[in-house]
């Protein structure tokens, strides 16, 4: 099969290469599926950097979401058989930017019928990480401002999504007409180009002086720190990544004087302590995909042979929504 390896680090566009190797096998527990189409995140460009918290060994296979089409079961899986179209995360080596790939059945769920295959790639980390940061470490509440940084990235996009859906005044930040246009239509109630406008300015002017409820911040860095200049009584900071590559530190007399939370959300560790929780979660997901509330914003479905440049363009910021590689369309 054909797959991308990062075989020394550095940034994907240099240290991604084409090979041939063996279909792999799962172990029990696992299965192996024919790679319909694979989301690129940014853990791909960390891990391809050798900057992310998990660090597989080399060479390997990035490409940690996808969905395909399950081709081998192994041992003691149940729920899952040949033929099932499958959404999940990959399990590393075998990544899903190759034409198969191998998959935890604990963390495998079937497709939505209503997705084509790179909307079923995209369901998972971005939606779960935005359904975790909102409900459960937030309390989003009815009628809560809810100020979301990269509205149109693909984290941001699925937090725009997911709080209209819960009902919050969104309000959206991003960085350039185009994306304005975008985070619009996801349905932000007002969006910001942080280009134009202090979203600081913005924010207190439009609830009144009162802030946002609840803050999404997958940027860190400054972004946070003015973040908490525009922030309600009571709100909830939910930081959730550190795309601008600077992490951030917190004055927490700050917080303390006034009384606002600074709330982690790492979505990896609830597979291992709260599996129930995820899968439940995944089912309220398919239940507003169902609806029409949430619909992954795609702007870019690539060949497998154009995977490299498009997880750069990831890795500069320069992208909208999600970038899909579409390993079966790939000849």
């Amino acid at each position: 099969m054909k797959a991308w390896q990062v075989q020394e680090l550095g940034e994907p566009r240099d240290v991604l290469r084409m090979v041939d190797l063996s279909i792999p096998e799962p172990a029990a527990g696992q299965v192996v599926v024919r790679v319909l189409a694979a989301a690129a995140n940014f853990p791909d460009v960390l891990m391809s950097r050798g900057l992310y918290q998990n660090r597989p060994p080399l060479p390997f296979t990035p490409g940690v979401e996808l969905c395909g089409v399950v081709v081998t079961v192994g041992a003691g899986v149940e729920g899952l058989a040949t033929g099932d179209r499958v959404l999940g995360l990959s399990v590393l080596p075998s990544g899903g930017f190759a034409e198969f790939a191998v998959m935890d059945s604990d963390v495998t769920f079937h497709a939505p019928a209503g997705l084509d295959d790179a909307e079923a790639a995209s369901l998972l980390m971005a939606y779960q990480t935005g359904w975790f940061g909102l409900h459960r470490r937030a309390s989003i509440g009815l009628d809560d401002v809810l100020l979301v940084h990269a509205a149109a990235g693909g984290v941001g996009s699925a937090a725009v999504q997911l709080g209209k859906a819960a009902g919050a005044l969104v309000i959206g930040v991003v960085g350039s007409a185009e994306k304005v246009v975008h985070a619009s239509r996801l349905g932000a109630d007002l969006v910001i180009n942080r280009s134009e406008r202090d979203f600081v300015d913005v924010v207190n002017a439009e609830t009144g002086g009162r802030g946002a409820d609840v803050i999404y911040d997958p940027i860190g860095g400054d972004v946070y720190h003015r973040s908490t200049k525009c922030i309600a009584f009571e709100g909830r900071l939910v930081t959730v990544g550190f795309a601008g590559g600077q992490i951030q530190t917190a004055a927490l007399n700050h917080p303390l004087v006034k009384n606002y939370s600074i709330v982690g959300l790492h979505w990896g560790l609830y597979l291992t302590r709260d599996p129930a929780g995820v899968a439940d979660c995944q089912r309220a997901l398919e239940d507003l995909v169902r609806t029409g509330a949430i619909l992954p914003l795609i702007s870019k479905r690539l060949a497998l042979d154009e995977l490299p440049n498009g997880l750069q363009q990831l890795a500069e910021g320069a992208t909208i929504g999600r970038i899909v590689c579409e390993v079966s369309n790939s000849g």
